[in-house]
């Protein structure tokens, strides 16, 4: 055997073994991304299921509020959908900002009939409204959690799937970059109040 087709064997070997840890890599961080949609999945079925519970008890007190009432209810079941959708694809971009989308709606209208406690002092001293808000405060500091932990995932996917070289590889096997979940409050909200004294 000449010492060209050794060396040429080596080389190729050599490619074979990097992509091969390349792709195996990716693989991980892409279960990675997955297992970190997992933890989200469970806070927002847990919220998911407070919401009924907050909305029944709150309806005795605010029945001329139905509006309010009607579209807590319609934003959780378009969440509870996008979730469904993204639990069947974690890595899949288009679910990802779907979902994104039916949180920042479902946030408004849980916020609308949360400030309307605020407008009521019988809902307000009513003992099963007030665990159920506690509840979903928890809750929804647990979804905090877990987005970051998802997008940290997201962020160690989308680095092992652009830098040079594996990009080559990461794009030959069509590993893509993914979208992040994005804060859900609106723009009026990121401004900084004016205080006045």
């Amino acid at each position: 055997m000449s010492i060209a087709l050794i060396i040429t064997l080596a080389v190729l070997l050599l490619v074979f073994f990097w992509g091969m840890a390349v792709y195996n890599r990716i693989i991980v961080l892409k279960n990675e991304v997955k297992n970190a949609y997992g933890q989200i999945d469970v806070q927002l079925k847990r919220r998911y299921d407070l919401i009924p519970n907050l909305v029944e008890t709150a309806k005795k007190y605010l029945s001329h509020e139905r509006e309010t009432l009607e579209a807590v209810i319609a934003a959780r079941s378009r969440a509870h959908t996008a979730s469904a959708q993204l639990q069947h694809a974690p890595a899949d971009g288009k679910a990802i900002k779907d979902l994104n989308h039916a949180e920042a709606m479902l946030h408004g209208s849980l916020g609308r009939l949360l400030a309307l406690r605020e407008s009521y002092p019988e809902l307000k001293a009513d003992r099963t409204i007030a665990e159920l808000n506690e509840e979903l405060t928890s809750t929804e500091n647990r979804v905090g959690f877990a987005r970051q932990a998802y997008n940290d995932a997201i962020l160690a996917y989308n680095i092992a799937a652009e830098q040079f070289p594996d990009v080559l590889l990461a794009k030959l096997f069509g590993f893509g970059g993914l979208p992040m979940l994005q804060a859900t409050e609106s723009a009026e909200e990121r401004k900084a109040p004016k205080v006045q004294f």
